[in-house]
């Protein structure tokens, strides 16, 4: 199967080993990995922000750059949320748009649905011998539907110990331009998230959207604490690489 990556802005700029361990993983899943170069962001910043003529624009180029991909996959449920659900509604005045962005929206997955729900993959072949708890980011539970996809390939690591999350359906307050806005309150809910994270005693906090990780690792570094904060695409590579016995790096 050809597989066009969507990289996303804070993976391209912040996390790029995230983009990495996903190639790699689809890779050894028996994928063609692709990246159409002139993708850019989503257009969700500036959605948010009541800039839809922009978002509109944004999204003609991400259009027009995966138009040839049969599937396209990303690490993050928020932009892919923006994709499925806000792109034909950005265009719901264009006949002609709204059919390509329904065509983008129908061909595009995060990691752990295209995992699961496309590739069927039962054995990953993996093992992490960590204690490990998941955080569902909102976007990829309320917009996507992410159920227990990530659930059911950490479950599939060897070794690795999953410790159930206080509350983990709570958000942790990042929001994007959220916890710009409104940062006071932003602080107040990571500051709950991390001490949910502690209580689980899990020495790795995996979740799919690095913008909350990102958020919850701050503010967990912040406080000196001695949890590894991990993409689920990290994870899961790292894990095969140690069952080989080959160094992740």
């Amino acid at each position: 199967m050809k597989v066009s990556l969507f990289i996303t802005c804070m993976v391209d700029s912040i996390f790029p080993q995230v983009g990495v361990s996903m190639t790699k993983m689809l890779q050894s899943l028996g994928c063609e990995v692709l990246f159409p170069s002139s993708q850019t962001c989503c257009g969700q910043p500036a959605f948010n922000s009541g800039y839809s003529k922009e978002a509109r624009s944004v999204a003609i180029n991400m259009i027009n750059a995966f138009q040839e991909s049969d599937v396209i996959v990303s690490p993050s449920g928020s932009c892919v949320g923006m994709i499925r659900h806000f792109y034909p509604e950005l265009f719901s005045d264009s006949p002609e748009w709204h059919e390509k962005a329904l065509s983008l929206a129908n061909r595009t997955y995060e990691f752990s649905q295209f995992l699961i729900q496309i590739l069927k993959v039962e054995t990953l072949g993996a093992r992490f011998p960590y204690t490990v708890t998941y955080h569902p980011s909102c976007h990829g539970s309320r917009l996507l539907g992410i159920e227990d996809e990530p659930i059911r390939l950490l479950k599939q690591v060897e070794e690795l110990q999953l410790i159930e999350l206080p509350y983990a359906q709570d958000c942790c307050g990042f929001g994007g331009t959220f916890a710009v806005k409104m940062s006071e309150i932003s602080g107040a809910m990571v500051e709950e998230k991390t001490s949910h994270v502690l209580e689980s005693g899990a020495s790795v906090l995996v979740g799919t959207d690095m913008g909350c990780l990102m958020n919850i690792g701050g503010r967990l570094s912040r406080k000196g604490a001695n949890v590894r904060v991990m993409h689920l695409a990290e994870l899961l590579y790292e894990g095969r690489q140690l069952a080989k016995g080959v160094d992740a790096q």
